[in-house]
Parts: structure tokens; sequence; C-alpha cells
């Protein structure tokens, strides 16, 4: 890897970031100021810094602890590895036949288009933001459609709820806010939108950041478009580029009713922790929660942390009592072949579920399995570093390139980004070679000529088999940001069914090395 990247101009240093926008005076103090809020906030973690963060801190949660699960062998023994899952997060049965990987971001701009058309009873879409060029004010059109259809019924029973980042969704005069806002108008009874606030971006901080680089801070990041009982799960935000040319992943399941219900509730609940948009572009909490950034900081996310278990504990619960029914329900004509795990990572909330699980998921990967990972951003915590590095497995790292990296030709500060990832990949490998883990540890580079890359997850083998029995998929970098710092949710898809084992590989390996993907 360091002689693909031997040419490549040496990395900035973080300081050099900052001042390439700003006057020296102004980045020195900005930059004294934002780090002394981060060591002062985060001393045992270690300090974030702008728009990259680096590997300074290890993750606070240590894994979800219990003794290594017994060998794979067919349904009971998905079911004896993964079971510890259940133990501690929502496990939804499904039949695999209801789960599609959708391939392009076409097809998933497509797909929701047509499920907006069609929906009945609700529209539910957590995103990043949405962006405000002609592809999506035609997704906004087709819900107009769609609500206008609803309201020739005496009841409009139809719902639409938008959760998105409120430092995203503002930025500029025309953002995602007024782009929402003649739907809102419109149909107040039928629609809300909700406006994610970090509480870690208040006080002088809240007035000295500009806009952009507030949203470094921490943000809403969950990516969950919900049709009446059908779901996608993916990275990909509702923008032009990922409808066109930014690769990224996305599962559709197809009429999975506790799976649709527990997002519904989940969004609706850090929804209403968020700031709400009201027909007069202004924004207002609800009555009785606490302000993100006005309020007591500690108080909000007590506050935030309970409503949000609540939704996560209930479905547990329910889902436990489930478990045990089913076990006792014999004549199943479509067999519950496939787990749907749903894994929640909002550490300023104080909910660190997804980190637990990916942190053992890395360290059970014994010496017969490998695990396909990937990120649009190289940027491993320190934690999961170690553990990839520890581990008996085989791992194979896919990564964007420079070239197909988000930021690339940006100008100022982010056109920088690409490079300080290589530089980054350049450590992580350096190590790796160091500690002889060539043979186990391989890195590619993801290249695509007009493309950029967003996709993450991981596809696990076991066994010697050439089929994943376990993939990973939804909103997290595996990163410093995703950890500490923003809202996130995946989840886990454990699957005995071969045809959806099928179309993980076939996922896999398009990424990898059927088309794009480069071994360094």
């Amino acid at each position: 890897y360091s002689k693909c990247r031997e040419n490549m101009a040496a990395p900035m240093a973080w300081k050099r970031l900052v001042f390439s926008v700003y006057t020296p005076a102004f980045s020195w103090f900005f930059t004294r100021v934002t780090d002394r809020f981060f060591r002062t906030r985060e001393r045992r973690r270690g300090s974030t810094v702008l728009l990259l963060a680096p590997l300074l801190a290890e993750a606070d949660s240590g894994p979800l602890a219990s003794s290594r699960p017994p060998g794979f062998t067919g349904v009971e023994g998905l079911h004896s590895r993964f079971q510890w899952m259940a133990d501690h997060v929502p496990a939804f049965r499904v039949p695999g036949g209801r789960i599609r990987i959708l391939h392009s971001p076409d097809e998933f701009y497509q797909t929701m288009k047509v499920r907006i058309k069609t929906a009945k009873s609700r529209v539910v879409m957590a995103s990043l933001y949405l962006g405000t060029g002609p592809l999506e004010q035609d997704l906004v059109d087709c819900m107009e459609e769609a609500l206008e259809r609803s309201q020739e019924d005496h009841v409009p029973d139809l719902k639409v709820s938008f959760l998105l980042d409120y430092t995203r969704g503002s930025r500029g005069k025309h953002n995602s806010r007024t782009m929402l806002l003649p739907l809102l108008q419109r149909f107040p009874e039928q629609m809300r939108v909700s406006l994610y606030h970090t509480p870690d971006l208040r006080g002088l901080l809240r007035l000295l950041v500009p806009e952009r680089f507030n949203e470094t801070i921490g943000v809403q990041h969950i990516k969950a478009y919900l049709f009446d009982n059908s779901l996608i799960i993916s990275g990909a935000n509702l923008s032009d580029s990922y409808f066109t040319n930014r690769q990224d992943r996305y599962v559709l399941l197809e009429d999975c009713e506790e799976v649709a219900d527990f997002f519904a509730e989940l969004v609706g609940a850090v929804g209403d922790v968020s700031l709400q948009l009201h027909p007069d572009n202004s924004v207002h909490m609800m009555e009785g929660m606490v302000h993100p950034y006005k309020g007591n900081r500690a108080e909000f996310s007590a506050s935030a942390q309970r409503r949000i278990m609540e939704v996560v504990n209930t479905a547990r619960v329910r889902q436990s009592m489930l478990e045990c029914s089913d076990i006792l329900d014999s004549d199943r004509t479509v067999p519950n072949d496939t787990w749907i795990i749903p894994l929640v990572q909002m550490k300023p909330l104080g909910i660190h579920l997804d980190e637990q699980v990916t942190q053992r998921l890395l360290i059970e990967a014994g010496g017969d399995s490998v695990v396909y990972l990937t990120s649009g951003y190289f940027n491993l915590t320190r934690t999961y570093m170690q553990l990839v590095l520890g581990a008996a497995a085989d791992y194979r790292i896919l990564m964007a390139s420079p070239e197909v990296n988000g930021f690339f030709g940006a100008k100022g500060v982010a056109g920088a980004i690409p490079e300080a990832y290589v530089h980054l990949a350049r450590q992580f490998y350096n190590k790796v070679c160091q500690l002889g883990q060539q043979s186990r540890v391989h890195l590619h580079e993801y290249h695509r000529p007009n493309w950029t890359f967003h996709a993450k997850g991981l596809w696990y083998y076991v066994g010697g088999r050439d089929r994943p029995c376990l993939t990973l998929i939804g909103s997290p970098n595996f990163g410093y940001r995703s950890v500490h710092r923003d809202l996130e949710a995946q989840i886990a898809i454990a699957t005995e069914n071969e045809e959806l084992q099928m179309q993980l590989q076939q996922e896999q390996e398009v990424l990898y090395t059927k088309r794009y993907g480069v071994q360094l």
C-alpha cells in the first residue's frame, strides 16, 4: 500500500487544514477553543479534530461479554452463534425471501419513488439531509401526490414524517427545510419534520463554529426509509449524487411489519427530542422536552436516552416473548430463516449498542472466518484497529481511493481530506506490516471513473463457506465520529436463506473484485 501512494504529497498537518480556510489569527483562536472544549468534555476519550477526527481515543464501551458460542452448523448453529445479540438488542425473525439487496443509486431512487406513491398509511424518512436539486424535488412531488390522494378520503390515513439533522438541513438559504415547507404548510395534520440538534453544539462553541464546520460536532446520521410495512436501510442520503453516481449499499425489507414498526418508533423517538419545524420556518421543541442547546446538557441527554431506550427495550422484550411462541409454532409454511437485528449508536446520549455488538463480532471472528469490511471514510477507531490486528480471522478492508472520495477536488479545507485518509490508511498498513499480518489483513481501494464511494458495513464468512451468513448494513463508518459523535443505526442480517446469502455474496464481490475493487 505504501508503494502505491509513495508519490503522493505528504499529508497536511491538522492545523494546516484549518489554516487553509481562515486567517491564521482566527484559525489559531478557533482551533484552540474547540480543542479545549473537547478536551474538557471528553478527557477520557481524547479530543475531536474538525472534519476528520484522528485516532486518539479508545472506545469507552467493552464488547458484550459471554463465552464464544459453538461452531456454525445449520439453523441451530446460526441460532447459537448469534443468540447473544438477541439477549441484548431486539431480534426480529423474518423469511429471508422478503429481503432484497439493491445495487445501484438509481435502483434505490426509483424504488423510493414507487413506494412513496403507493404508500397508504405512513412514509418515514430519516437522513442527514434532503438535497435541493430537481431529483430531490421530484421525490417531494411524489409525496405531495400521495398526500393529495390520501385526502380524497374523508379521514386521511397517510402520515409523512421526516427526521433530518438541524445543522445540515438548515445550511444556506435554500435547504432541506425550504424544500419541505410547502408540504408542511399544505398538509399540517399529516406532515412532521423533526430536526435533531446535537447537545454538544452549544454556548460559545455554537457562536464561533462557522456553517459547515458545525456539522462536525455531531449530527443525526441515521438513514432509514420506510413505506407502510416495507423498509430500506442504507448509508445513502437524500441527495442527487446518492441517486446517480455515488455508490452505497441498500437493503429492502418487504412486508416486515415488526421491523418497520421498530424503525418508525425509533425515528419517532429521536424526532420527539428534536426541534420541530413549523409552517413559518420556525423551530420549537415539543412541550415538556428539554432543549438540546439551551437546556441543561445532562438533562437533555438523560431524557433523550430514556425515550429512545424505551423503544429498544420494549421491542427486545416483545421479541423475546414472540421467540418463545415461535418455537411452539411448528405449522409455519414459510420459515423465518433470517434474523434482523437493529443496532443503535448514540454516544452523546449514552447509547452504545452498535459499538458493543461490533466489537464482539470482531473479537469472535475466528481462524475459520473471513470478514469483508468496507467504509467510505477509512478512519477505524483505535479499538477497532486493535481488534482487527489481534484477530485470527482474515480481513479484506475496502475503502475509497482518493479520486472517489466525496471531498476530492473540493475547495479549502475539505479538499485535503482525501489525502488525510490516505495517510491514515498508510499508518494502519505500516502497523500490519510491523506485525507481519500482510497475509491475513488486506487493503483494497474502490475506484470507478466519475463516481464516488460511500458504502459501509461488513460481510461475515465462516467455516470456509463461500457465502456470508451475516452482514452489517446502515449508517456507521466504524470511525471516531460514528462511535462517539453522531446518531447512527444499522442492522445485522443473520441468515440461513441460501438465496439471500447469494445476494450478499454477489454484492460483496461486485464491490471488491468483479468490477472496481483493486487490491493494494
